[in-house]
């Protein structure tokens, strides 16, 4: 397959799913940005998603929306403009980090962590808040103050309580041992399993998991069949699913296989993200590298983290460069 017949790939899935100018740099920023340092100048932006569909105004507009919202900082030199992360971007990154690039969800131990918040204490507004911040990192809510998840993320844990302001109020209990009282193992097991349908919305999850396989199989299939592979429209590929990928992933509560449904479509879809991301992220540094300024010049290599992504990046890297 000819590298024109894969860039028509990558055109037909811009045109299906036309990203968002926000959460799209939002995706470049975390991607490819952060591990080069974290700045980059707005020109050198506007270049790398101009194909993606979104035009300069369109990204001005985006960053400096942005930097009201707190995940950017500016500087300008002369009549350039570099953008940063600021330190609380940096550390909603940390937290999206592991979970698009990690791996598999660990084997359960078959312990819950369970977040008591004491009634009457919050107003609605702020109980919603708290359940909806929380649900970022992967709770589900079992009743109006009881929140749960098996194997939680801790630190996000504590700092989602600490920000909320209930750092000393909230009362989260870590123990084993669920069963039923009455009725045999197996039924206690199917009340679990109704329990975390109850807390979570899988079957729309799993709907969009799927939904993320059909868009992306084609790319892969496009990848392993091309002659060459051109260094631009390998950062497109690479940028358009970690984005695609990172908006699923991120309401994904990663559950323990024990409690999913047969055949969990998120299995398939990390595995798909990681041979994509594999295929395409040496041509795509390449692309990076020779397109983007910072204040300080060119771009600077990646740190040692990036390699560590999904198990481990540049095993592919001599095919690459063959192809290259």
């Amino acid at each position: 397959m000819s590298s024109s017949r894969l860039q028509e790939t990558v055109r037909d899935l811009v045109a299906a799913r036309p990203p968002r100018a926000k959460s799209l740099i939002i995706s470049v920023f975390g991607d490819s940005v952060l591990p080069h340092g974290g700045t980059i100048w707005l020109g050198s932006l506007i270049r790398l998603v101009e194909p993606l569909g979104l035009s300069e105004r369109l990204v001005r507009t985006a960053v400096l929306r942005l930097s009201r919202d707190q995940w950017l900082t500016s500087q300008s030199l002369g009549r350039r403009s570099y953008y940063s992360l600021s330190e609380a971007g940096r550390r909603r990154f940390d937290y999206a980090h592991r979970r698009i690039y990690a791996g598999p969800v660990p084997e359960w131990d078959g312990r819950w962590c369970i977040v008591l918040l004491p009634p009457g204490m919050l107003s609605a507004d702020r109980r919603d808040a708290l359940r909806r911040e929380l649900g970022w990192i992967g709770f589900g809510v079992a009743a109006a103050n009881v929140l749960l998840h098996p194997s939680p993320d801790r630190p996000s844990l504590q700092q989602t309580l600490q920000e909320q302001g209930l750092g000393a109020s909230a009362v989260v209990v870590e123990g084993g041992g669920v069963s039923a009282l009455v009725g045999t193992p197996a039924e206690g097991g199917e009340a679990l399993r109704r329990l975390v349908r109850t807390c979570w919305n899988l079957d729309q999850l799993a709907d969009d998991y799927r939904t993320f396989l059909e868009l992306f199989r084609p790319i892969l299939r496009a990848l392993e069949g091309a002659s060459t592979l051109d260094p631009v429209t390998c950062f497109l590929i690479r940028t358009l699913i970690v984005h695609e990928y990172r908006r699923v992933t991120l309401r994904d509560p990663q559950l323990p296989a024990e409690l999913l449904m047969p055949d969990w479509a998120g299995n398939a879809a990390r595995l798909l993200c990681r041979n994509i991301y594999r295929l395409t992220e040496a041509a795509a540094e390449r692309h990076l590298l020779a397109t983007v300024q910072t204040a300080d010049g060119p771009l600077p290599e990646a740190a040692a983290s990036y390699y560590q992504r999904f198990g481990g990046l540049r095993q592919q890297e001599t095919a690459l460069a063959a192809n290259g």
